[in-house]
């Protein structure tokens, strides 16, 4: 003997939610398509495709004998980017402890604190970049100084969720134990959020790389003057030459760095 199911009754209301939200987006879609002015005929016109048959062919034939001063520009940019990483993590920790509600009781404070972080993360590096170039000079400092203030925002925001999600059993353990704070601090609080501390930095180390490829362009050192250069002198061979050590050397430094950060954590 067979007994069957009673058919599952249809929710309604969020069938109808579903509906709602997938017109939402798709009118979203279309407002967004629609009010960007693109000249159609323009893209597709014959000089655009005379362009395309003119310049993308010199890309898939890089000029080598550029090798060695693109190699010594993407040795700056990583530097940049290295040493901008660096001072990332190290200014985003005091921050990061005034964010986290476990450590900082006052909710002033932590206001405070995530304010700081939410105002760096506004403003891209290429803006800090121009901002820093027009303070410091167009050089390599003023990449640093760009990838430093804009890594401090993420990196600030990571560490944070970090350490409020920490094991508070065992600061209360040493609290108990009449451990000061100097002690708590290395012995209890830094080895729970260190490998991930170190695993955040060397993932934005990542980003930096990419990021640091650009900021030449706007004077920033690195290898982005050299895109710059090729470009007004419409050598796209040696465009195509910048852009494969670009990729060689930021898959390069992905793999290496997914490698130690999956032995960090």
């Amino acid at each position: 003997m067979s007994f069957k199911l009673p058919p599952k009754p249809k929710n309604r209301p969020a069938v109808a939610k579903r509906v709602i939200s997938l017109l939402a987006l798709l009118a979203l879609y279309i407002w967004t398509i629609t009010s960007v002015n693109i000249d159609w005929g323009r893209v597709f016109s014959e000089r655009t495709l005379e362009n395309f048959d003119r310049i993308i062919p010199q890309f898939f034939d890089p000029a080598f004998e550029e090798t060695g001063t693109i190699l010594v520009k993407m040795i700056e940019t990583i530097f940049i980017a290295y040493t901008g990483s660096l001072a990332a993590a190290v200014i985003a920790v005091p921050l990061a402890f005034l964010c986290a509600t476990n450590m900082v009781k006052n909710k002033w404070l932590n206001t405070i604190g995530m304010w700081i972080l939410g105002a760096v993360r506004a403003f891209p590096e290429i803006i800090l970049a121009i901002i820093f170039v027009a303070a410091v000079g167009p050089n390599p400092f003023a990449g640093v100084l760009a990838i430093a203030i804009g890594s401090t925002g993420m990196l600030g925001k990571l560490f944070s969720e970090v350490i409020e999600s920490i094991d508070m059993n065992i600061i209360e353990a040493l609290e108990a134990s009449g451990a000061n704070k100097m002690q708590i601090l290395f012995y209890g609080i830094m080895p729970q959020v260190l490998p991930e501390f170190l695993s955040y930095a060397i993932y934005r180390f990542e980003i930096d790389v990419r990021a640091s490829s650009v900021l030449g362009i706007v004077g920033a050192g690195g290898i982005g003057t050299l895109i710059t250069f090729a470009y007004l002198n419409r050598n796209w061979d040696e465009v195509g030459m910048i852009l494969l050590v670009i990729i060689i050397a930021v898959t390069i430094i992905d793999q290496i760095s997914g490698f130690i950060r999956r032995r960090l954590v």
